[in-house]
């Protein structure tokens, strides 16, 4: 990949249009970016990865469109390069909100892409010509062309600050998931998730089938009971080995043992049925000679019983006779008591209607009852014509109260209306005054808010700018101490150095043998070998003051970035912050705050008080319809008024006469209709007694003579021995059963059976019932042992061919799972026989890791002198964690290994950086091989010395041998010295501007 050139347009910072010539500025095959701190330096990249992937760097989705730039201008990124031989143009515009065409206000801009291929002309110009504005087909093309993913491109094309040093202190976790997106091995995860996945699904079968043959076998227990001994012990779920073969034995051993049972019980049945039987037919017998006996027995009781009630059968004869012949006078005696009980009845009522009668009434007879009824009806129909009249002034009188009560309301509506309307204006200009008081305070509260917004920022940078300045002066009394220790430390290696190289004759005199060469001068003979010193350093010495001077400028260069990101932090706050104090911030935020809090309460009676104005208009339109009607109804309601009361004077009068002594007309009406109908029913009652007394004579001298004429000597005779049907029919059948058991129990006792059985000895019932009990018990068990054995060995049959079954499905279940879990564990790295804890997408990753470590030692190799060479390591990680993606590093100057978190701040720069080297070479060739002739570094510089950011510099000249461009982003002053072509990016309250720069030095 190769780029050409990059326009920006309302891009980010940049509120304008910028270009890019990367055939200009890539010329010397290494360029530097510089700026501000958040001038927009990052925001480049960001450009063309959105030109590329339609998605700037990272998870998170960043603010494409400017805040600086114009409504009109819409935001878009166009970039010129070429990929795998091909030349492209790739416009992207994001979605965003832009003016509409025609009228007011904004409208959505949909999202765009636009790739255009360069083809070459007849005259050697040629030209773009547009081939796609799909962005699906266009992504599709440039991924294809590119061979990597976004994320694989942010990582091998930017390498971004501490990303990479982070990367290199990482556990094997961090890196296996950088790598993992990287190298896309998702799909070697997938096989180990796949095998855990059917080692799990194997193991639920497997559980599954041991859990029926569990199942089984407990169910095969509980069908023995306790009393069957098998051969072979009992399968557990403690040992799934019992689960297979040896539960079929088992099963096997209590049928046989089952079978045995229930043929012994068999034989216990039968012998039992056979001594039941004989039981019952000696109790048969003796109930029969019982049932006989007791017969005789009770024929003798039941006559002995029937001569004593003779007496009483000879009086319910004579009572028959004297019964039948009153049933002969029963019409006569039913007709006396039926005219007994009517005079009865009649005397009673015309007693009671005579009680109910006025005091000159009661003497009357029927007669003069009747003609008196008549008088009293005829009055009674002359008052009940007033009574509608009574009716008429009281409704009368009722609309005289409400028509009085209706004029005194609308006397008060029309006089609260008059009252209502002579207040309306001063209320109504009350309201104004507070609805334009409102307005004006919602505009003062809009522009204390826009105020506050800004203070905010400038509050939040100001406290930044104070917290950076106090860390400032902390890290530089830092740096100082640093500074001086590392000198001390530096003079004290050199003179222990010094002194050691003066005596260094000495350390070799100590080494010479007589007879042996010297490694010096060659002589065999030393006749003055140089002495030791006192105080002389030695080795050891020397090595400890030289330890001592590295940490201490390891120290020294930690202090030193401390220090220079503190003061970037610093500057970036005060830009932003300006001078002014932060407690004079404070008071004016808490000033504009007091003064927003006043407007705002001020505004919020705007809504109200515009309610209380329309409230204010309905209520006076209402206040003038009341005032009118009201007006209007007085007037007609005092004319009703008048009316009616000279109409209800008039008819007053003729009712008082007509009422009396009662309290209304009705009432002296209904009082004689009363007296009439009293006088009505004493008459009817008089008339009815007479007929019922002469009715009772004539009944009973007629039944008097039929009683004479059947044998009774008086009427209360006959009425005495009359009975009813029942009772004659009780009678009856008392006698003719009194003489139908005389004659049964009379034959039993002639019977010869019943004879022969009262001779003999009584019959014992209990005793034969208690020899059947016993045999019926006996054969109930042995018939229920029998059953319940048949069915136990019926079962057992039964469950046994169904554990042989799941055994037969257990077993293949068990071998497929045991293989399952040890592929599972072989690429899990949990498999007791593996030598090295490696899943295997970390078993991939380090295959991949000591390719990236091999080119990266290409670079490291330079950068350090030779002093540090990057391993691989796949030793055995603490406490089981998993193993394969460890990294050290090797220091040749002690020649022994290293944790890479034990470089300093400049040596983890340059470690990283030939890391990433390494990985973006590895990636490129992994994706396809397409060289990527572009590199952007982000930052890191400032860690490293002088010579070694000179020694970095000259491995990355080195990569412009491989026709490589790199683009370095980093703040360093020494950089700009050493690096011709650059990008600078300035920052202005209006928007960020890019400019292209030739010249050494600024």
């Amino acid at each position: 990949m190769r780029l050409h050139s990059l326009t920006l347009q309302a891009f980010g910072p940049f509120a304008t249009t910028h270009t890019v010539n990367f055939d200009t500025l890539t010329t010397d095959g290494l360029f530097l970016l510089h700026g501000d701190t958040g001038a927009g330096k990052s925001t480049v990249f960001a450009a063309i990865c959105f030109a590329l992937y339609g998605k700037p760097p990272g998870e998170r989705d960043l603010l494409l469109r400017s805040h600086h730039a114009p409504d009109t201008l819409l935001t878009q990124v166009t970039l010129d390069l070429t990929l795998a031989g091909r030349r492209l143009r790739i416009t992207r515009i994001p979605a965003q909100m832009r003016p509409k065409r025609s009228g007011t206000g904004e409208t959505s801009q949909k999202p765009e892409t636009h790739l255009s291929h360069w083809t070459p002309g007849p005259d050697g110009q040629g030209r773009f010509e547009p081939t796609s504005t799909s962005h699906q087909e266009a992504a599709l093309e440039i991924t294809d062309l590119l061979g990597m993913s976004r994320t694989q491109f942010c990582q091998v094309v930017l390498l971004p600050q501490n990303e990479f040093t982070k990367f290199l202190h990482a556990d094997a976790h961090k890196r296996r998931e950088l790598l993992g997106k990287l190298f896309h091995t998702h799909r070697f995860a997938e096989i180990e998730r796949w095998l855990n996945d059917h080692s799990r699904t194997t193991e639920k079968h497997r559980d599954a089938a041991r859990s029926d043959v569990l199942r089984l076998t407990e169910r095969i227990h509980q069908a023995s009971g306790d009393d069957l001994t098998p051969g072979h012990p009992a399968p557990t779920a403690a040992d799934p080995h019992t689960l297979t073969e040896p539960a079929r034995l088992w099963a096997q051993d209590l049928i046989q043992a089952s079978q045995s049972a229930h043929t012994k019980a068999l034989n216990a049945a039968k012998a039992a049925k056979d001594h039941l039987g004989q039981q019952q037919r000696a109790e048969a017998a003796t109930h029969e000679l019982h049932r006989q006996q007791t017969a005789h027995a009770t024929a003798q009781q039941q006559l002995a019983l029937l001569h004593e009630q003779a007496p009483h059968q000879d009086t319910l004869r004579d009572r028959l006779e004297r019964a039948r012949r009153a049933q002969q006078l029963a019409t006569r005696l039913h007709d006396v008591a039926t005219a007994t009980g009517e005079h009865t009845r009649r005397a009673a009522a015309e007693q009671t209607t005579r009680a109910e009668l006025l005091p000159e009434h009661t003497s009357l007879d029927a007669t003069a009852l009747a003609h008196t009824e008549q008088d009293v009806r005829a009055k009674a129909a002359v008052l009940a014509a007033l009574v509608p009249e009574e009716d008429t002034i009281r409704q009368m009188e009722a609309d005289l109260e409400r028509t009085d009560t209706e004029r005194q309301e609308f006397t008060a509506q029309q006089r609260a209306a008059q009252e209502w309307l002579e207040k309306e204006t001063e209320r109504r200009q009350a309201l104004q005054t507070r609805r334009d008081n409102a307005r004006q305070a919602e505009a003062d509260s809009k522009r204390h808010h826009e105020a506050l917004e800004g203070l905010q920022v400038r509050m939040a940078a100001a406290e930044r700018r104070d917290t950076q300045q106090a860390k400032i002066t902390a890290a530089q009394a830092l740096l100082t101490s640093a500074q001086a220790t590392a000198r001390t430390t530096g003079q004290d290696y050199l003179d222990i150095r010094r002194r050691r190289t003066e005596g260094m004759a000495a350390e070799l005199a100590a080494t010479l043998t007589d007879g042996a060469p010297c490694p010096v001068c060659g002589s065999p003979t030393h006749p003055q070998p140089a002495a030791f010193q006192t105080g002389q350093p030695t080795k050891e010495n020397e090595q400890a003051a030289e330890a001592l001077h590295e940490q201490a400028k390891t120290d020294q260069d930690t202090a030193a970035a401390a220090l220079h990101e503190l003061r970037e932090a610093a500057a970036t706050a005060s830009g932003e912050a300006g001078d002014t104090p932060l407690a004079d911030l404070t008071a004016q935020h808490q000033d504009l705050n007091t003064q927003l809090s006043a407007a705002l309460a001020r505004a919020a009676d705007q809504a109200p008080v515009q309610e209380e104005l329309l409230t204010l208009d309905r209520e006076h339109e209402e206040m003038n319809h009341q005032h009118h009607t009201a007006t209007a109804g007085l007037s007609a309601r005092n004319a009703t008024y008048d009316t009616l009361t000279t109409t209800i004077n008039d008819l007053t009068s003729k009712l008082t006469a007509a009422r009396g002594p009662h309290p209304t007309v009705a009432a002296h009406a209904e009082h004689l209709t009363r007296a009439a109908g009293h006088l009505k029913d004493a008459a009817e009652a008089s008339r009815a007694l007479a007929t019922a007394q002469q009715t009772l004579h004539d009944h009973t001298t007629q039944a008097t003579q039929a009683a004479h004429d059947q044998g009774f000597d008086t009427l209360l005779l006959a009425q005495q021995a009359l009975l009813n049907d029942a009772t004659l029919r009780t009678i009856e059948a008392e006698i003719a059963q009194w003489r139908e058991d005389q004659a049964t129990h009379t034959a039993a006792l002639d019977n010869p059976d019943l004879q022969q059985a009262a001779a003999q000895p009584a019959a014992d019932l209990d005793a034969a019932a208690t020899a059947r009990q016993a045999a019926d018990e006996q054969h109930t068990q042995a018939a229920t042992t029998a059953s319940v054995t048949g069915t136990r060995s019926q079962d057992l049959r039964k469950l046994a061919d169904s554990l042989k079954a799941t055994i037969q499905r257990l077993e293949p279940l068990e071998s497929a799972h045991s293989t399952a879990r040890h592929l599972a564990d072989l690429v899990t790295g949990n498999s007791t026989s593996a030598h090295t804890r490696m899943q295997l997408e970390s078993y991939v990753l380090a295959a991949r890791l000591e390719e990236v470590v091999t080119a990266a030692n290409t670079r490291l190799h330079i950068m350090s002198d030779g002093r540090y060479t990057l391993a691989h390591d796949d030793t055995q990680a603490a406490r089981g964690a998993k193993s394969g993606l460890g990294l050290q590093i090797t220091d040749a100057w002690t020649g022994r290994p290293r944790k890479t978190d034990t470089l300093s701040g400049g040596e983890s720069f340059f470690a990283s950086l030939a890391l990433a080297l390494g990985l973006a070479d590895i990636v490129t060739h992994e994706a396809g091989g397409n060289p990527l002739d572009t590199l952007f570094i982000d930052e890191g510089f400032g860690t490293l010395d002088e010579d070694t950011l000179h020694t970095v510099l000259d491995v990355l000249d080195s990569l412009r041998a491989h026709d490589r461009t790199v683009g370095v982003i980093s703040h360093v002053p020494e950089l700009r010295r050493r690096i011709t072509h650059r990008l600078h990016v300035s920052k202005d309250p209006a928007g960020s501007t890019l400019t292209q720069m030739t010249e050494a030095a600024e």
